[in-house]
């Protein structure tokens, strides 16, 4: 059976919240990706926005797995995810210029079975074989102000078309624009096409052999005048791909885009968040 990745990624996509003492706590999103060791063995990669984990002071962050019932109903269970060591260094990989973190964790095994394989992640010529350009539509996965999709602690799942041309190749536009809404929490969040079309335009009969691919990841949202224009920015999958393979190799080649930050950028996450 072909999966539907919208429905296999919003299994694969977390809370990552940690409180900071004062009723209030820090939230994003991440999503869970399965890619081999070095030596071939399976890992289970959790991918968020950098400025997510570096926004979170203590040692352990929660991550909100989720547990099916034998009743058919689902219960939120959040578990500890130690993110810093004694010293208070970082025990994730980050990407030397781009707004990505990956760190390799152990998760229940329903949950590593649930991580997306590695070849789902967009290179830049996924973005030309599809013809994705400006008006075509992706969707979002994430917590809007730790908000989730009910009790259970799913995520809310919402789409936006493309705001800016060109998109690719990522060496010179690491990052687009979608139009949609975006709040705190949302960071970190996967941004994909679920059953995209063969060159020729997403506007064409899905091939039912294709379940679609991950683009990249939500990192910030464009304000102006502290206005929130209502725009997100989405960092290319390309740099996921770096980041995780700088987990064996540390000196994995990482992309220096020759492209700016947006001007009114502001991240879309890690902000103080009240508790539900």
């Amino acid at each position: 059976m072909v999966m539907d990745l919208a429905v296999e990624l919003i299994h694969a996509t977390v809370q990552l919240e940690q409180p900071l003492g004062d009723g209030t706590r820090t939230v994003g999103t991440g999503f869970l990706i399965s890619a081999p060791g070095a030596g071939g063995q399976p890992r289970t990669i959790l991918v968020t926005a950098n400025h997510v984990l570096e926004k979170m002071p203590s040692a352990n962050a929660r991550i909100g797995y989720r547990i099916a019932n034998a009743d058919g109903s689902w219960s939120y269970s959040p578990q500890q995810l130690k993110i810093r060591d004694a010293k208070g260094g970082e025990l994730w990989t980050h990407h030397p210029t781009r707004d990505v973190a990956v760190m390799e964790i152990k998760a229940p095994p329903a949950f590593a079975k649930a991580a997306i394989p590695l070849n789902y992640l967009a290179a830049d010529e996924t973005f030309g074989s599809y013809n994705v350009t400006a008006g075509d539509e992706m969707m979002a996965l994430g917590f809007p102000r730790g908000l989730s999709a009910n009790q259970a602690g799913f995520p809310i799942l919402r789409s936006g078309k493309v705001a800016s041309y060109p998109i690719a190749p990522a060496t010179q536009f690491p990052t687009f624009l979608l139009d949609f809404s975006v709040f705190p929490g949302n960071s970190g969040g996967p941004v994909f096409v679920s059953k995209p079309q063969p060159a020729g335009g997403l506007t064409q009969v899905a091939d039912k052999a294709e379940p679609g691919f991950i683009a990249g990841l939500l990192t910030q949202q464009v304000e102006l005048n502290s206005e929130r224009l209502e725009i997100g920015i989405v960092t290319h999958a390309k740099y996921v791909r770096e980041t995780i393979a700088l987990l064996h190799n540390p000196l994995a080649p990482s992309t220096v885009a020759s492209g700016g930050a947006v001007v009114g950028a502001r991240a879309a996450s890690a902000e103080e968040t009240a508790r539900r």
